[in-house]
């Protein structure tokens, strides 16, 4: 397993919608192991493809001790709603309230090709629904009204000058931490 460097803000693949991937082979199965040990050393939720620079529909979540693999996901349907804060590890540092349905039901393959069913509620649905937001090269900040979007990019820009760049290193988690 490899811990990836994460695109940031500005790096281009983020706004591509992801190619579908059209067989779970031990390529993706490498990935998908990949992004679990990106996002656990990011600390993070959840974490797609993209987000290391893969335009490829595979994502993961570790939500409520439960880890989802998500390759071609698709939202079946939606309920509810639920206003909670929301940040990215793409958007480091930065937050805010999006409102998003309160429950999921999605659709795609495991890691083994097999087709999966996944009904999730509260934090799983939000992480699920962020992530496929992110195949489709959508960002959290794309949910907020116009001047709270334009408040939070321009506090990006003031704190990321274009030449640091559009990539982060992140360490590998070490055995001992939590």
């Amino acid at each position: 397993m490899t811990v990836h460097r994460l695109h940031l803000l500005g790096s281009p693949v983020l706004r591509e919608r992801s190619a579908e991937v059209p067989a779970v082979d031990d390529a993706t199965r490498q990935l998908i192991a990949d992004l679990f040990e990106t996002m656990v050393a990011a600390k993070g939720v959840g974490l797609a493809a993209n987000q290391i620079g893969v335009a490829r529909r595979v994502a993961v979540v570790e939500a409520d001790g439960r880890r989802h693999v998500l390759v071609n996901p698709v939202i079946l349907e939606a309920e509810g709603r639920e206003t909670a804060e929301e940040g990215c590890l793409s958007i480091p540092e930065l937050y805010a309230d999006v409102t998003r349905p309160f429950r999921v039901v999605a659709e795609a393959l495991n890691e083994l090709g097999q087709p999966v069913r996944i009904e999730a509620e509260g934090l799983p649905a939000r992480a699920i629904q962020h992530e496929i937001d992110h195949l489709d090269g959508i960002l959290f900040i794309d949910h907020l009204g116009p001047m709270k979007r334009r408040m939070l990019l321009n506090r990006w820009k003031r704190e990321h000058p274009p030449e640091e760049g559009f990539i982060r290193e992140i360490k590998p988690a070490s055995a001992g931490s939590g």
